[in-house]
């Protein structure tokens, strides 16, 4: 637990930063932060208001007589869909957000493969229990998978099924208190949350994959439940989104305590052209790695290519 306490600090310390440097942010979508930010300048009651971004990154290298070897021929192709979906109206509050994101390489040597697949739809209702409207009342639905295959590699032509469409998948119902003290910050908690992982696949089940007891097809567990959402312009350019989940069962283990966290930096280039940069972190306590048990999963990605925002709109 050393290493999740180092995250967390680090995550809310840039939270802190940012606050004392008091930078104003843009309105943008994007896929951590499940508010819009309303405009300065409209001061009317809108109701419905929603948006978007796409991102789609390609990669390609070749080498031909290169004397410090790789593969002659790489290609990788990423893409990340986010439309968003608001309703704002007294002390009404409805967020909805679906996050796509799919990519593939090609290799010579090792041939194509899935290196993204996750999609994840996020429904949030608050109603406002103060006259500030910084503290809800709220409920929560998450879903989160995947479509394709997903396999671990020993070499070239040596690999075994690790994941497949909804293997695992996990469903999250939660009650709970949500802080949004600006548009660029939240804190849900909730004390009451039901978090069920579905293993659709017969085999990955046969395997006990993701905390599945062998030919069971789902694994409840309750507990409690906690999410930060971050979002912040650095310079005119430059835009930081975090999230991170973190959850407690409250019937096995309640200290080792599963985390989701999510940090994505975009470097604004010119009106439609963008890098990236991607790191994702996951702990969690079901997903075993043998011989060592449960790790630190990490994943991370740098990216070049086209970004388009979609327009919002109020209704």
């Amino acid at each position: 637990m050393n290493k999740f306490t180092l995250i967390t600090f680090l995550f809310l310390a840039v939270h802190q930063l940012t606050i004392a440097q008091d930078i104003p942010v843009k309105v943008l979508p994007n896929e951590i932060f499940r508010n819009v930010k309303k405009d300065a300048n409209d001061t009317s009651q809108w109701k419905w208001k929603r948006g978007g971004v796409l991102n789609a990154n390609l990669a390609q290298g070749s080498l031909s007589n290169w004397s410090a070897g790789g593969d002659n021929f790489s290609l990788s192709f990423n893409t990340y869909v986010n439309y968003s979906l608001f309703y704002r109206k007294g002390r009404h509050s409805w967020d909805n957000s679906l996050d796509f994101n799919l990519g593939f390489v090609q290799t010579t040597s090792l041939g194509s493969r899935k290196n993204d697949d996750r999609y994840d739809l996020l429904s949030k209702y608050g109603y406002s229990i103060d006259t500030s409207k910084k503290w809800y009342l709220s409920t929560l639905f998450d879903f989160r998978s995947q479509l394709f295959d997903g396999r671990t590699y020993y070499s070239k032509d040596s690999s075994s099924l690790a994941s497949t469409f909804l293997s695992p998948a996990y469903l999250v119902l939660s009650v709970g208190f949500d802080f949004k003290p600006r548009p660029t910050f939240s804190f849900f908690l909730s004390p009451l949350t039901n978090r069920t992982t579905f293993v659709a696949s017969n085999k990955l089940s046969n395997l006990s994959s993701f905390g599945v007891s062998p030919g069971n097809h789902a694994y409840n567990e309750v507990g409690a439940f906690a999410s930060i959402n971050f979002f912040t312009v650095i310079t005119k350019d430059i835009n930081y989104k975090g999230r991170l989940d973190l959850f407690s069962n409250y019937g096995y283990k309640p200290l080792n305590i599963d985390f989701y966290m999510t940090n994505a930096i975009a470097f604004k280039i010119t009106k439609f052209l963008a890098a990236t940069y991607n790191l994702d972190m996951i702990y969690d306590d079901d997903v075993k790695f043998p011989p060592h048990g449960a790790r630190l999963q990490l994943r991370s990605q740098v990216g070049f290519g086209f970004t388009m925002p979609f327009a919002q709109e109020k209704h």
